[in-house]
This record gives structure tokens, sequence and C-alpha cells, in this order.
């Protein structure tokens, strides 16, 4: 393990938690204009907002636990970079999809396959790891 893989991986956090918030801004944002404080309404701007949220919280924690159990394992930093990259770039491409409401397909389609090729890639690396 070294001290720059972990900063990396710091790095990546801090990056996506401003993802984060950005997305409870927005289902704030809309929470608001629907008026509706608990639930969603059945107002669809708030049910993609939240959706949009949720998809974060459901990917971003492992994808940042298979980061740091890279570099406690002594992953080169260089791949604790391109893993956090690809998916932070992934996570602000699949987040704008969802801020916008006309927003391209393209956007949620490229941002979720970033994101599962940083979990399916670190989690081979991980496994290759451990077994060899």
């Amino acid at each position: 393990m070294t001290d720059n893989a972990l900063n990396a991986v710091a790095l990546y956090a801090a990056f996506n938690t401003f993802i984060l918030l950005w997305l409870a801004v927005n289902v704030g944002k809309k929470r608001s204009e629907g008026k509706i404080s608990i639930g969603d309404g059945g107002y669809m701007p708030l049910i993609r907002a939240q959706r949009g949220q949720s998809n974060f919280v459901e990917y971003v924690p492992m994808a940042l636990i298979m980061l740091t159990i890279m570099a406690l394992q002594g992953a080169p930093v260089v791949a604790v970079h391109i893993a956090g990259i690809v998916l932070t770039l992934g996570r602000l491409i699949h987040a704008m999809h969802f801020i916008s409401e006309d927003a391209p397909g393209w956007q949620r389609m490229y941002g979720t396959l970033a994101t599962l090729a940083v979990l399916v890639l670190s989690a081979l690396g991980l496994i290759g790891h451990a077994l060899f």
C-alpha cells in the first residue's frame, strides 16, 4: 500500500461526493417545484431526479470500496487514478442525464457503462490478486 494510492482514492471520493450533493440539490429543487415533502407524489420530474440520486448511491459506494481495496493491496497508483477518473467521469455524465429533463440517452448509457467497467475490472483485478 502506498499513501499516494490512498490519496488518489480520497480525491475521487471527494469528487464523487460533490456529484452526489449536486444530485441531492436537484431532488430538493424538484420537491420544491412539485410542493412534495414526502414520497414522489407521482411527479415525474421528482421521480427522475430521485432515480438519478438513488442510482448513484447504489453503485458509487461499492466502486469506492473497490478502489480502496486496490490501494490497500498495493495496486499501482496509476491504476487507481485510471479507475477513479473513469468512475468520476462516468458518474458525472450519468448525473447530467438526470439533472436535465431533456438530456440525450447516450449520457445515461455511457455513464452506466463507465461505472460498470470500473466495477468489473477492479473486481477481476482483486480476484486475480487474491488468487495469485
